[in-house]
């Protein structure tokens, strides 16, 4: 199509909604998935109902996080434009500069400046591209469509870990953005250090490396990924992290990039001013510095996660390497049944059609009720 057809077909479809009276959004919204958000779980008689399904810290915010959100009166005040303090207590508790950090609404707020500053639509009217594994973290396709770029996905292997050599080997001339998600969720299995180190080997430097750790604290496995010590090394590596699990947070919103200047400089332009609260922001920098008590209750779930994998293995089932908060139940066409079977036990899951399920590791009760459904539980033909 030339310039003066285009021209005409959006002048003809322009004329179409005037007429029919509506207002449209852009095309590309009818190719975006929608965001489906753990749900609650519904009550049963004689059962105390447990949300199992948003990958939330049962557990809460440690004491003093929580004495210093009661101290903050100054709501009526803006907080401030890029949560300064907070960059400045990330940058002391690890060890990098503070221009080197970014803060965002959560990780996923993190993630989509990262986007929306290296992947979109390019001048010659073709989208970039961007490479993730699949099924991983349903949001990448929503924020990398919404930006204008082409998603690539790349099928986890059978035990639900990146496939590094075949996303390798999916990079083009067009792909700008590798996100990495490690520990992947919903399936489980973290990433080692040294496979990073040499698929980074293979991606050119040009292209954006995300690595999203955003159960990094809750990994327990040999050769973790040093993410730290791979961005020093390799301008083009991100590294998000978010205080809304292992910190538990997740309603205040607070995440953060660790990058290069050559790429902060970029996040900062497309930054929501203002995006972290000064409830976040004085959350999270309590959390900091109450990190032994943190890092004591991340080591209970820890156990109690080991606890449950184990169980449900030896009533035969076969789930993933676990380093997350959560465990993953590879049920494929019968996820939405388990799901169903689980609400009937007041317990809310979160079902992937077609995948599987994932269940967050919550109160000891409810893994427990968890254990004993999953050892009664039928798969229907």
């Amino acid at each position: 199509m030339n310039i003066t057809d285009h021209d005409a077909a959006r002048t003809a479809d322009r004329l179409t909604r005037s007429v029919a009276g509506t207002v449209t959004p852009r095309p590309a919204l009818s190719l975006l998935p929608t965001y489906a958000a753990g749900k609650p779980p519904r009550p049963a008689e004689g059962l105390t109902p447990y949300k199992l399904s948003s990958n939330e810290n049962p557990l809460g915010p440690v004491p003093s996080v929580e004495r210093a959100i009661a101290s903050v009166d100054t709501v009526h005040r803006y907080p401030n434009p890029g949560a300064e303090q907070l960059r400045a207590a990330l940058a002391e508790t690890l060890d990098v500069p503070v221009e080197d950090i970014v803060t965002g609404t959560g990780s996923l707020g993190a993630l989509t400046q990262v986007i929306s500053a290296f992947a979109g639509t390019g001048p010659d009217g073709v989208p970039d591209e961007v490479i993730y594994a699949w099924r991983s973290f349903e949001a990448y396709p929503i924020v990398v469509r919404t930006a204008g770029a082409q998603d690539v996905p790349v099928p986890v292997t059978q035990d639900g870990r990146h496939d590094l050599e075949a996303m390798a080997a999916a990079v083009t001339d067009r792909t700008r953005v590798i996100l990495l998600c490690t520990p992947n969720n919903p399936t489980g299995p973290a990433l080692r250090h040294q496979e990073v180190v040499d698929f980074l080997g293979k991606v050119p430097r040009d292209v954006v490396v995300v690595i999203d750790e955003a159960y990094q604290e809750f990994v327990r496995i040999e050769d973790p990924v040093d993410t730290l010590a791979l961005y020093r090394e390799h301008p083009n590596v991100v590294v998000l992290r978010t205080f809304s699990k292992a910190h538990g947070l997740a309603a205040l919103r607070v995440g953060y990039s660790i990058a290069s200047p050559e790429v902060t400089q970029h996040l900062r332009k497309v930054a929501v001013p203002f995006g972290v609260s000064t409830l976040g922001e004085v959350a999270a920098i309590a959390s900091l510095e109450a990190l032994d008590e943190v890092n004591s209750r991340v080591q209970n779930l820890v156990q109690e996660r080991q606890r449950v994998r184990d169980a449900l293995i030896d009533a035969g089932w076969n789930v993933p390497d676990a380093q997350g908060n959560f465990i993953w139940l590879p049920l494929r066409d019968h996820a939405g049944d388990f799901a169903h079977e689980a609400g009937l036990q007041a317990l809310a899951v979160r079902a992937f059609d077609g995948d599987g399920v994932r269940v967050s590791i919550g109160e000891t009760e409810a893994n427990d009720r968890l254990i004993q459904l999953c050892k009664t539980y039928t798969r229907t033909s």
